[in-house]
């Protein structure tokens, strides 16, 4: 029998499995055939430490030093922009506020992305501390500190779950799985696996994300330019090997899926993008779409089920998941060693499971 069952090989699952693996025996259970498939292979890859409800900044705040050192890190400078049209006053001036953006002005916005519209562009926002993640080398590290003590099963589709007095049985076409502890971290299934459990479901919704990839803009090089997003988060742009990705920025609340994109909310997205740059969309390289998971209340889910203290819920990450890991991984391994956090109570309060009990 291990210590621990941690079902799911996303973001959350590896990140958990690495710290609780200097605690105890592990065990990562992925359906897919490879770790980080679903939802954290199709992310957008930022760390931005000021984007997210209150307690994830300070989930990412906790996680900045390690993105920056551990293993050599895995930041690279970016750098994020806001930008506003007619009508986006507000928009832009609570986003301004919300992630201590400096306000610029469209003449330096344009030497920042070149294709903007002087004509249509009414405002902008810039700060340079927001850094593309390796999301790959993040996995790969993380995966690599689990399996010091520990183990990976791909294709590993849990069929059943059975509470015994000793711990947990899981069991999947690879094997029957033991351990005293079972972590949630399935993403846009931690309800199902709850359920297999016998534990109450959260809520925890999955909402599409689309994306899509087309050619540099007139040809520019885009390499230097920053992320640049709509002001509301209307649609984001973000360079990506010599290419550009471009998101409507949509939000639509789907089943547990192996999600795609819509193309008819690709093509309302590319229309708001359009109305800021100088150089129309002629065609996709690909597109694709991704879940981003939440909790009802927009917080993630770590700690303890209060129905069962061997039941540990590790969700909702939303589109934080690799920003805030580092953070939410050490919280977690916190409150299975009984170990003080170094967040406040109150935050440490925010995420527990025990505030749907």
């Amino acid at each position: 029998m291990q210590d621990f069952i941690i079902i799911g090989g996303g973001i959350a699952g590896v990140s958990a499995g690495a710290r609780l693996s200097h605690i105890g025996r592990v065990t990562l259970l992925e359906t897919e055939d490879a770790l980080a498939y679903h939802a954290s292979g199709r992310s957008a890859a930022m760390f931005e430490e000021s984007y997210g409800a209150p307690s994830v900044i300070e989930l990412n705040r906790a996680s900045r030093q390690y993105h920056q050192t551990e293993n050599g890190g895995v930041l690279s400078p970016r750098g994020l922009m806001i930008v506003a049209k007619t009508g986006q006053e507000d928009a832009l001036a609570h986003d301004l506020a919300a992630m201590s953006l400096e306000s610029i002005s469209v003449d330096d916005a344009r030497g920042l992305v070149p294709i903007l519209n002087a004509e249509t562009l009414i405002g902008a926002g810039y700060h340079e501390d927001a850094w593309d993640i390796d999301t790959d080398l993040l996995v790969q590290n993380f995966a690599r500190e689990l399996r010091n003590n520990g183990e990976i099963v791909n294709g590993a589709p849990v069929q059943s779950i059975t509470r015994h007095e000793t711990g947990w049985e899981v069991t999947t076409p690879k094997g029957v799985f033991t351990a005293k502890t079972l972590v949630n971290a399935a993403g846009a299934w931690a309800d199902q696996i709850a359920a297999l459990a016998g534990i109450t479901p959260l809520g925890i919704q999955p909402y599409r994300r689309s994306m899509a990839r087309i050619p540099a803009p007139g040809g520019h090089e885009v390499a230097s330019w920053p992320m640049f997003m709509g002001a509301g988060e209307s649609w984001y742009a973000k360079p990506d090997a010599g290419a550009l990705i471009v998101s409507p920025a949509d939000a639509d609340p789907v089943d547990a899926q192996d999600a795609w994109a819509d193309d008819m909310v690709l093509a309302e997205g590319l229309a708001r993008y359009e109305e800021l740059v100088t150089e129309p969309v002629t065609r996709m390289i690909s597109n694709w779409a991704g879940l981003r998971s939440f909790a009802p209340d927009r917080n993630l889910v770590i700690g303890r089920s209060p129905q069962d203290a061997e039941f540990l819920w590790f969700a909702g990450q939303g589109g934080y998941g690799f920003q805030s890991s580092p953070g939410a991984s050490r919280l977690l391994a916190d409150i299975v060693a009984g170990t003080s956090s170094e967040l406040d109570a109150a935050t440490v309060a925010s995420l527990d499971p025990a505030r749907f009990a």
